[in-house]
């Protein structure tokens, strides 16, 4: 009998990916934390983030291939260049970004998702669903900030 409910949990587990969840269901702290329903739902919070924000850097690349910084007024060409160079840079933040939540997705397939990489205590899933990249507990940033905030200013 132990095997079979093993194996029913490496089912759920293996499978939350598969999971087709309600539009309204939202992650409660009424159920078991990191279950196959809140993996499946911050899996998908995940995807739906990367794939905006890569929609949203094609539109750039597409828009800077369109527009070409040939104003004839160096002043117009002064201020075209400051707005995409400035663009450019929000993309480039946003690129890191997407590597943080290609990481968030490994550690959601490994199981290690919704926990402080500090302490091994679980994250609030309202800190989550703030920030589903979030890899701390609240109390671990602050620390590691406070620690981090002493040293730069040595």
């Amino acid at each position: 009998m132990a095997t079979a409910l093993v194996d029913l949990y490496q089912v759920e587990t293996e499978r939350f990916d598969e999971l087709i969840l309600a539009d309204d269901y939202r992650p409660s702290d009424s159920e078991e934390f990191m279950c196959a329903g809140q993996r499946a739902y911050f899996l998908q919070k995940l995807r739906h983030w990367k794939d905006s924000i890569v929609g949203d850097s094609r539109a750039t690349m597409a828009q800077l291939q369109v527009d070409s910084l040939r104003e004839p007024d160096v002043a117009d060409r002064a201020s075209s260049e400051t707005d995409w160079s400035i663009e450019l840079r929000t993309r480039d933040r946003q690129r890191k970004l997407i590597a943080k939540i290609d990481a968030a997705i490994r550690r959601l397939y490994d199981g290690e998702y919704g926990y402080c990489e500090v302490t091994g205590d679980p994250i609030s899933l309202a800190r989550l669903e703030a920030r589903p990249i979030a890899t701390m507990t609240l109390e671990a940033q602050e620390k590691h900030e406070r620690i981090e905030r002493v040293s730069r200013d040595d």
